[in-house]
C-alpha cells in the first residue's frame, strides 16, 4: 500500500507503451490511474488545467517520452522549466533513445531520471517499481 497519493501523468504518443506502463502498475499493485497525454502540448494543458482538461493534482510525477508530434519532450521540458508554477514538477524521461546526447540534454533540463522503455520484461517492471519506491520516500515540491 502506498501511503501517499501521487498523480502520474504519462506524456507519450505510443498507446502500446502507455498500456505497458499501466499493466506494470497493476502487476505491482499500484492502484492509481495513469493520466495520459499524447504530446507536450496536451501535457502542459493537463498540468495547467487548460483547454477543458482537469488540472493534474499535486504532488505529481511526469513520465515523458522524447519523440512525439507537435511538441516533443525537450520542447515540453523547456516550457515546463520556464513556467514558475510548474518548473519544480518531477519528471522522469521514459524513452527508447539510449543516445548519450539525449540523456545529457534531458539531465540539463533537470529531470529526475532517464529510463529506457524497452529493456526485457523484468527490467521494465523493475523501473516502474523504482518509481513507486521513489515517490514513497521523497518529499515532493509544493
Amino acid at each position: 500500500m502506498i501511503a501517499r497519493e501521487v498523480s502520474v501523468l504519462m506524456i507519450d504518443d505510443d498507446r502500446i507503451d502507455t498500456m505497458a506502463v499501466c499493466r506494470s502498475f497493476r502487476e505491482l499493485g499500484i492502484a492509481r490511474p495513469v493520466i495520459e497525454a499524447r504530446d507536450g502540448i496536451e501535457g502542459l494543458a493537463r498540468l495547467r488545467g487548460e483547454n477543458g482538461h482537469e488540472k493534474v493534482p499535486s504532488p505529481r510525477l511526469v513520465l515523458l517520452d522524447l519523440n512525439m508530434p507537435r511538441m516533443g519532450g525537450f520542447e515540453f521540458l523547456d516550457e515546463l522549466r520556464a513556467d514558475p508554477a510548474l518548473r519544480r514538477t518531477v519528471v522522469f524521461v521514459m524513452t527508447t533513445s539510449a543516445a548519450a546526447e539525449d540523456r545529457m540534454r534531458a539531465y540539463d533540463r533537470n529531470v529526475a531520471g532517464y529510463i529506457l522503455k524497452h529493456p526485457p520484461g523484468e527490467k521494465f517492471l523493475e523501473s516502474i517499481a523504482m518509481l513507486r519506491h521513489y515517490w514513497r520516500v521523497i518529499t515532493f515540491p509544493d
